[in-house]
């Protein structure tokens, strides 16, 4: 655990209490007691003080996207997710030009390329942006997809763990196999159908020992694990949706990308460097950009900028109070 100044500190438990305001009424205020009780401090803080202790220029695998109604195409994503990650993978190549590599199915890969340049990433194969983090001449990340077949993915996972050597893996709103195997929507329908089997590489990497960071809204996602008992029990078909796979620290947040939003926010206030926030205009942008790309709001079942339900403007609203928290260790 690292140790951070009482003002830090401070701003950490504001970011906690933010995150997990159960405005959905999902249940997350019981998983967020059950995973802070788990970690012994601030949920964001430990997830930022993760994050930022990746060695410069750094390998960091990320995972996000929802493949949500697979059984009509697997090209239809969901738009809780890759705002986030791109939040999150923008203040680490600003800050120590970490090179990112965001793993996903390839039907998504599309979607996510636009979400990232959005967020004012360059896109590149891997080699070509290995030479951007070493130089620092752009702000950059890659992509991979990586198998949906449960026979492929542990040998798969094992290879690509050796080939990149990831030193952090970092999951949001990534679904997880529940203990029967199965890939469950937060209504407890399988729909693991051309989903990649992510989370089985995600297991092979805590296997392994690199450091793995988790954050999620519903029980499902990859880290919940962590607080099986508290799923089970808290949220609606916990019992057989909850995901088996763990994570070293876990964010339970009211939506996923405010988890994301709010280490973005931590890791600003530790690095003192505003242009690691993701700002209200940034998050406007990015989910308006979802809309262009056909990403789904999934509680409605429609096309639009709202997320999990809750109006645009309410997630707007949030990267403004988590700019707001954070603004004093900025000066």
């Amino acid at each position: 655990m690292t140790a951070v100044s009482g003002a830090l500190a401070a701003i950490d438990e504001r970011l906690d209490k933010l995150v997990s305001m159960d405005i959905g009424g999902r249940g997350v205020e019981h998983l967020y007691k059950a995973a802070r009780a788990r970690q012994g401090t601030t949920l964001v803080g430990a997830a930022a003080d993760a994050l930022l202790s990746v060695p410069d220029g750094a390998t960091v695998f990320v995972t996000t996207g929802s493949v949500s109604r697979a059984w009509i195409s697997t090209e239809i994503g969901e738009n809780d997710g890759p705002a986030g990650a791109a939040a999150v993978i923008r203040a680490l190549a600003i800050s120590k030009r970490v090179h990112c590599v965001l793993l996903a199915e390839a039907t998504l890969l599309p979607g996510m390329k636009a979400i990232l340049t959005s967020a004012g990433l360059t896109v590149l194969p891997y080699d070509q942006a290995q030479i951007a983090s070493k130089d620092g001449t752009l702000a950059i990340a890659s992509l991979l997809p990586f198998t949906t077949s449960d026979d492929e993915a542990p040998a798969a996972a094992k290879e690509l763990l050796a080939n990149y050597k990831p030193s952090l893996f970092l999951s949001t709103e990534r679904v997880g196999r529940a203990k029967d195997g199965v890939y469950y929507s937060m209504r407890a329908v399988d729909y693991g159908m051309g989903r990649s089997r992510i989370d089985i590489l995600f297991d092979e990497a805590i296997r392994q020992g690199i450091p793995t960071v988790a954050v999620g809204d519903g029980g499902n996602e990859i880290g919940m694990g962590a607080v099986t008992e508290a799923v089970n029990a808290h949220v609606k078909f916990g019992e057989t949706i909850a995901a088996v796979t763990s994570a070293d620290v876990l964010v339970t947040a009211a939506c996923s990308n405010w988890g994301c939003n709010a280490i973005a926010g931590a890791m600003a206030a530790r690095r003192k460097d505003a242009r690691l926030l993701h700002t209200p205009e940034m998050e406007r942008q990015l989910l308006t950009r979802g809309v262009d790309i056909g990403l789904i709001n999934s509680v409605q079942n429609i096309v639009d900028a709202n997320v999990d339900g809750l109006a645009l403007e309410t997630h707007i609203a949030f990267a403004e109070m988590v700019r707001a928290v954070v603004r004093p260790a900025l000066s």
